[in-house]
């Protein structure tokens, strides 16, 4: 079987991919060796924190601002293909200082922002409990990123699935990808259970995994777990409904009632484990931040891995063989990178000018 594009890796990357190559009217087969999305794409809170999770100013901020714009038409057109509500929320981030070395560290953050004509709002305590009556009240004060907002990764992944699906892309699910198939110099397609899946073109999307698939010539750096355990409660009705960000971990409030807390940052390989300690962690965190969270009742604890790279820069783009391409290595800011990771590869496979500089992230 031979397909134009051959994407390995069924989370929203490699299905974001796909959706935008398929409107662009090429033939997508998308390998994925469980079902599309259970992976690191189901673990995540869905946080959008261009500017309430990202560390410094430089490219990788300027990719992320770049996302952040595009989301709203990205759910909207979404919705409207699949009928799937992705639960999207304009909730905004308040980054929270619990005491005075976290306020030193939160308003360095907020000069450099500024700097960029982004739109923070610096708020002392009594202006951060009437905008978030939740939070703990002897709190110094927060910032307030209204340009942050949120959405349900689960949501979004089978959006994506769907999207694919209704556009004539193709999952083969349950297939092993086994190595990139390569000849004189250039790509052929995939290796697998199945035989040859031969393409033109072949995109590596596999998340944690990206950089282990036999064949893959030497990159800029390698991709690696990091486990980040999640903690899910229910509370009804939601009284509180603004992402709230730490030092120490977030929570993420659903209209719903539902509330994430997390996370843990963890080296220990592919060891998905959630751990007595990593709870006790994040519902300490979640509770010094949110008093109230206390009484809310326990619904479930799920760990993820994240696909971290070497230098903390996503492998994007074009790799080292013609006809190979990577969206992976996004770390804890993949669901926010989904759309522009899908502009790059669909651009840079059709021969069209990428609609950011991705000089930086090159494989």
């Amino acid at each position: 079987m031979g397909s134009d594009v051959l994407i390995v890796g069924a989370g929203v990357m490699g299905c974001a991919c796909a959706y935008r190559l398929l409107q662009a009217g090429l033939q997508v087969t998308v390998l994925e060796k469980a079902l599309p999305g259970v992976e690191s794409s189901a673990a995540a809170a869905g946080i959008l924190g261009a500017q309430s999770e990202v560390a410094g100013a430089g490219p990788f901020f300027e990719l992320c601002l770049a996302s952040r714009e595009l989301f709203a038409d990205f759910v909207q057109e979404l919705q409207e293909l699949t009928d799937i509500a992705i639960g999207y929320e304009r909730s905004g981030v308040l980054e929270v200082a619990l005491d005075a070395n976290e306020g030193h560290l939160a308003a360095g953050r907020v000069e450099w922002m500024l700097e960029r004509g982004l739109r923070v709002e610096i708020l002392n305590r009594e202006e951060a409990l009437r905008l978030e009556p939740a939070l703990q009240p002897t709190l110094i004060g927060a910032n307030y990123y209204p340009d942050d907002h949120q959405l349900d990764p689960d949501r979004l992944m089978r959006a994506l699935t769907a999207a694919v699906v209704r556009l004539g892309g193709q999952f083969l699910s349950g297939v092993q990808a086994l190595s990139l198939a390569s000849a004189e110099g250039r790509v052929l397609g995939i290796h697998s259970e199945r035989g040859l899946l031969s393409a033109a073109a072949v995109v590596i999307a596999g998340g944690a995994w990206s950089s282990r698939l036999p064949g893959i010539p030497r990159l800029r750096t390698s991709v690696q777990p990091v486990a980040g355990q999640i903690v899910q409660l229910e509370s009804r009705p939601a009284f509180f409904r603004h992402v709230v960000y730490g030092f120490k971990g977030y929570i993420v409030p659903r209209s719903d009632g539902r509330v994430l807390l997390g996370s843990t940052l963890e080296d220990r390989g592919f060891d998905k484990a959630v751990t007595c300690e990593g709870l006790h962690r994040i519902t300490g965190m979640a509770m010094a931040m949110v008093p109230a969270l206390q009484q809310a009742r326990l619904e479930r604890t799920w760990s993820g891995l994240r696909p971290a790279t070497g230098d903390n820069l996503p492998l994007l783009g074009a790799g080292p063989l013609p006809g190979l391409y990577f969206a992976t290595g996004h770390y804890r800011n993949g669901i926010l990178l989904t759309p522009i990771s899908a502009e790059v590869i669909c651009a840079q496979i059709t021969g069209q000018i990428p609609p950011v500089d991705i000089a930086p992230f090159s494989p």
